[in-house]
């Protein structure tokens, strides 16, 4: 009989008016991996947050081990035994400290740990951690100073090292390349054998079906439909999430209009192969490619982050060449970046000031910020992309991630632009929101070029009329988006097939 771990009864929470969970019934078993799913909204989160100590509920009982359950704070959730991996990687990572710090803090902050810190013993055992999770980086070296990937493989791996019996990650793999997020299932894989209860969050199909053991579906703050028959029920778990069913829904290719931004012989790295590429006005360009192939990059390149390596740009046939993103929004290219927790989101402002930021002179009247035309803008942008919210006053924190992430985007949909630039637009969106963010950019993308940079394949064939692969910095593929050969493109996304090819169909 498979042992029952964690069991949660007739939960419900409210915040003033806003019901965000209505009895909910749940359970995780010892070596299972549960798949949570639903839209934005419908509830997640906070059943997350209740499990690991961040929110107490309002009615209902959990159950750990068979006693009752009912963490004061996080810490207290941990001590239990229940470990969580948030979506925000900061959650997980103290940036200023080292790798081997952050690993092994828990173990210095036990009441015997005493008052010295030995230094070599700290790596070495933090150098044993890393190892198995594939970590090959220094562990003297600052979690602030890694990239987004490593520093969502440090956070899992500080989650590791606590031993629990209940892990839960949230869109664990959303940063990872393929290559870390298969290291990220075989450890799941081994915890699994170990007796390890996981719930595992996430939007990604390809993440549902190498993962699930069973698949719990939320919507409106219910459980919407559980699937534990093999073989799962990958269509009637979209069904459940969404209340409806989803059908593919085909690209009727933009007619691409004047150039808009040109790149003459451009290097997205010092020693890169040089690219040439245009954009119209019209036209969305997918540009795909796994986690350091040069997308991400060449974004920064062209917003005026980063300068290139060498080459050209021109943007309605004049010499472009911005040294700050300032310079790059008054040229009229705009940028909405990934990672939208350290990147876009201000915390502390609200939904309408949030959406406004770049604007502000917008909303201006003889030098006086107006409320009330800042309001209105945003109202329209909420209904426009469907944003799940009270008001556009609302704290931007009290939204999931998804809503955020449909302001951050509809933030830069507020004034015509001339290139719209949008770098991995649906990171930790769910398949309905999906779809409204790629409506809505599409919608109003005539009179501007749009480069869409994107990890997987599936978000690129929902949006693009032409879609670029880029592999190590160079463009080695270039699709219209009809009748794709799709054995060419996952061959040139995962650097199989390195040799240019264009506009390759069946």
């Amino acid at each position: 009989m498979r042992k029952l771990v964690c069991q949660l009864q007739g939960i419900n929470k409210s915040f003033g008016q806003n019901h965000v969970l209505r009895g909910v019934d749940f359970s995780l078993f010892a070596g299972e991996i549960v798949v949570l799913m639903g839209a934005n909204g419908a509830g997640k989160s906070t059943l997350v947050k209740l499990i690991c100590g961040y929110h107490t509920l309002d009615d209902g009982s959990m159950a750990l081990d068979g006693e009752p359950y009912q963490p004061a704070d996080p810490a207290s959730a941990i001590a239990a035994g229940v470990v969580t991996v948030h979506q925000s990687i900061n959650d997980g990572v103290i940036p200023d400290l080292d790798i081997s710090t952050n690993l092994m803090l828990d173990q210095l902050t036990k009441p015997r740990a005493g008052l010295w810190v030995r230094d070599g013993r700290l790596r070495k055992d933090a150098q044993a951690v890393a190892q198995s999770m594939g970590i090959t980086t220094d562990v003297r070296t600052r979690v602030a100073d890694l990239g987004v990937a490593d520093r969502q493989m440090i956070a899992i791996a500080r989650a590791m090292a606590r031993a629990p019996k209940v892990l839960i990650l949230d869109e664990p793999t959303s940063s990872l390349s393929a290559a870390e997020a298969e290291r990220l299932f075989s450890l799941l894989d081994t915890l699994r054998q170990q007796g390890v209860a996981i719930l595992y969050i996430s939007h990604r199909m390809s993440d549902v079906r190498r993962v699930a053991d069973r698949i719990v579906c939320m919507r409106d703050g219910a459980i919407s439909g559980v699937f534990a028959d093999q073989p799962l029920d990958y269509d009637g778990a979209v069904t459940a999430m969404l209340g409806h069913s989803i059908q593919e829904t085909g690209i009727e290719l933009a007619s691409a209009g004047k150039p808009v931004l040109a790149l003459k012989e451009l290097c997205i790295e010092p020693d890169s192969t040089p690219i040439d590429f245009t954009a119209n006005e019209g036209e969305i360009v997918a540009i795909t490619g796994l986690l350091g192939s040069g997308k991400s990059r060449l974004a920064d390149i062209l917003f005026g982050i980063k300068p290139p390596g060498a080459g050209e740009m021109f943007l309605d046939n004049q010499p472009y060449q911005p040294n700050t993103c300032a310079q790059a929004v008054e040229a009229g290219v705009f940028m909405s970046p990934k990672d939208r927790s350290s990147n876009a989101v201000v915390p502390e402002f609200s939904i309408a000031n949030n959406m406004s930021l770049p604007f502000l002179n917008m909303f201006c009247r003889w030098g006086i910020l107006s409320s009330r035309l800042q309001k209105s803008a945003s109202d329209q942008m909420i209904d426009e992309l469907g944003i799940v919210c009270q008001s556009a006053n609302d704290d931007i924190n009290t939204l999931s991630g998804g809503n955020q992430q449909k302001v951050i985007v509809g933030r830069w949909l507020l004034k015509p632009c001339r290139v719209l630039l949008l770098d991995e637009p649906f990171q930790g969106v769910d398949i309905g929101a999906r779809r409204d963010i790629g409506r809505r950019i599409r919608e109003t993308s005539d009179n501007r070029a749009t480069i869409v940079f994107v990890s997987e394949t599936d978000e690129a064939l929902e949006i693009a009329d032409r879609i670029l692969v880029l592999h190590e910095s160079r463009v080695v593929g270039e699709h219209v988006n009809q009748q794709i050969n799709m054995d060419a493109l996952v061959e040139q996304v995962s650097g199989a097939q390195v040799t240019p090819s264009v506009a390759t169909s069946s």
